[in-house]
């Protein structure tokens, strides 16, 4: 038979406590006083004493459970001794100090919303949310996960102001610590993250780790190729067109951009010319003629020696480029395709002879993105010419960095040009899809690296859901930041494909949350639990002929429900800095976590 007992029934222990307490004093003190023999008082003394420790421990449970209630003041740690304290924690990471929420907590937060929590916890103006919660655990313990836990990566949930960042602070500083690559994406480009990204380096001893890219400080930023890896040539196209706004799967412009896109690249790499931004922009935008002449020369050099001699009438009356390569690409269908055929020289002839309106109109949805990528000082950050002497700033590309081990910090400024920032974050992403794969193909004891998405909403995209399926693999462990998971259907077109992203997600940290179906969404993802409630019941009848003849009864039962593990609206409840999380192999913690650094002093009155 299951027991069950409220621990926030009235604290009888503390009146049995006391009167013991007192019998004990008085007996003491007034053995003398008496005409009986002293010793019996005495004797009565130590007994009611004993009494009184029986009924002690339950009392100053009682009241510290009661204590608790009322929360814990916000905790600092210097970031030096944090530094020294994770040495300490090898294949560890550690979340602050918490508990393992278990059916027993889930009980007793029960029992204590149905009488009240104010009555033992009242709220204070000054904090956020409900310190009850985290006090249902007593006295908490550092919480810590094994890394291997991390492997099948991490979702972080909850709303602005809970508590994120500083999140984020302490997992990139423990990443930095162990001597991982790490690299952030950062929309909205908090100062604060990148400057504890930074510290963290400087904690570790090696500030020259520390690499930043900003679009709003291109002086202070690397240059960062976007388009720098990739295993076929179709990936760049793909990575490029896939910036091109769409509102249905088969869009013939995207696939027409696409196929240009392709064609250009493959005559690109065909002179051994790397594909950026820029010279894509070139290519689409001023017309692939010289392009299409490069191309041939090289192949004519290649498969028919004293090619020119032979060319001669094909080329008397070209005066432009356009008429070379026009003049060439007959050469070639005439007197070269038959024995040396070429799908790279066919592709580029039909996108040179394609009507320059229809082509213009073709490509107009995505030629925007690929101007506001290639202007202003986007030109030297995202196309980086590595044979420029004037330009001091370090042309770097992600896969160097991760080689290295570096830190590599990505502001997108979305806030000042989202459309700008989210194309970034997105090219940046399939290009670490792109490394992950080089990775996997060429290294069978890949060295981890750690990668931190904040607001990841605005960076979800294929290439991030093929990270999360494969990334394992090369070593990658991703943390991704969210408001709600509503924001990744947005991004993504549908709740389907925003499965697919929180599928792939084998960890949860769920900080506050004030949207009600990624409450409902968490809630659900935790086991079930069985919860007691005691059911009282009265009633009274009388005799319609004999009104006198009264009979009453009172009853109480214990019953059983099915109950979440947490219960969903608690969600919204928490303070600051505080966390439910689920890891993988079923474990869920509560937990609370320090800030690193020093607290703010108090604001002075004028």
């Amino acid at each position: 038979m299951r027991t069950y007992a409220n621990p926030w029934r009235p604290l009888f222990e503390l009146p049995a406590l006391l009167l013991w307490t007192g019998i004990a004093a008085v007996s003491w003190a007034t053995a003398e006083l008496w005409d009986l023999h002293a010793a019996s008082f005495r004797w009565l003394a130590v007994g009611s004493l004993v009494m009184a420790l029986t009924w002690l421990p339950g009392t100053v449970r009682g009241i510290n459970r009661r204590d608790w209630l009322r929360g814990r003041p916000q905790q600092f740690i210097d970031p030096q001794v944090f530094a020294a304290r994770v040495s300490s924690w090898p294949g560890l990471l550690w979340m602050g100090r918490g508990f393992d929420w278990e059916a027993r907590h889930a009980q007793e937060a029960l029992d204590l919303i149905r009488l009240g929590p104010e009555r033992f916890a009242p709220r204070d103006p000054a904090r956020l949310g409900a310190t009850w919660i985290h006090g249902l655990g007593g006295a908490d313990a550092e919480v810590t996960v094994p890394l291997a836990h991390t492997e099948g990566h991490v979702l972080i949930v909850g709303t602005t102001g809970c508590g994120k960042t500083r999140l984020f602070d302490l997992l990139v500083t423990q990443a930095v610590l162990r001597g991982d690559a790490v690299v952030i994406l950062d929309p909205k480009g908090d100062r604060g993250l990148r400057a504890a990204a930074e510290r963290a380096c400087a904690l570790a001893g090696t500030p020259q780790r520390f690499v930043s890219f900003h679009p709003a400080f291109p002086a202070e930023s690397v240059r960062l190729d976007p388009l720098r890896h990739f295993q076929r040539a179709t990936e760049l196209a793909s990575r490029v067109a896939a910036l091109i706004p769409s509102e249905t799967g088969n869009d013939p412009f995207k696939a027409f951009g696409q196929m240009a896109l392709s064609h250009a690249v493959h005559g690109m790499l065909a002179v051994e010319e790397r594909p950026t931004l820029v010279t894509l922009r070139r290519y689409l935008e001023g017309g692939a003629d010289a392009l299409v002449e490069r191309v041939l020369h090289r192949y004519f050099d290649t498969h028919l020696p004293h090619w020119q001699e032979h060319a001669g009438p094909y080329l008397n009356k070209a005066r432009d480029a356009n008429r070379r390569a026009r003049g060439l690409l007959a050469f070639y269908r005439e007197r070269v395709r038959g024995e040396h055929p070429s799908t790279v020289i066919d592709g580029l002839g039909g996108l040179l002879e394609h009507e320059a309106v229809h082509f213009g109109k073709m490509v107009a949805s995505l030629m925007p993105v690929i101007v506001m990528l290639t202007s202003g000082h986007l030109e030297g950050l995202l196309s980086p010419d590595e044979t420029d002497a004037n330009d001091p700033r370090r042309a770097a590309s992600i896969g160097e960095i991760i080689a290295r081990r570096e830190v590599l910090y990505v502001g997108l400024d979305s806030l000042s040009d989202p459309i700008v920032g989210s194309a970034i974050g997105s090219m940046l992403t399939a290009d670490l899809a792109a490394v992950a794969g080089s990775i996997y193909n060429h290294e069978a004891h890949p060295r981890p690296t750690d990668i931190f998405i904040d607001e990841a909403a605005e960076t979800v995209s294929d290439p991030l859901i093929q990270l999360l399926n494969k990334g394992r693999g090369a070593g990658l462990r991703l943390t991704i930041a969210t408001q709600t998971f509503a924001d990744f259907a947005a991004r993504m077109g549908s709740e389907e494909k925003a499965r697919q992203v929180l599928g792939n997600l084998n960890g949860l940290i769920a900080m506050r949350v004030i949207d009600a179906k990624t409450q409902e969404y968490i809630a659900e993802s935790l086991p079930a639990v069985r919860l007691c409630t005691v059911v009282k019941s009265q009633g009274s009848t009388t005799a319609s002929d004999r009104p006198l003849l009264y009979t009453g009864n009172a009853g109480e039962r214990l019953d059983e429900a099915e109950a979440p593990l947490f219960p969903a609206a608690l969600l919204g409840e928490l303070p600051n800095f505080e966390y439910l999380a689920r890891w993988p192999g079923g474990r869920v913690s509560k937990g609370r976590l320090p800030i690193l650094g020093e607290p703010l002093p108090p604001p002075t009155e004028r």
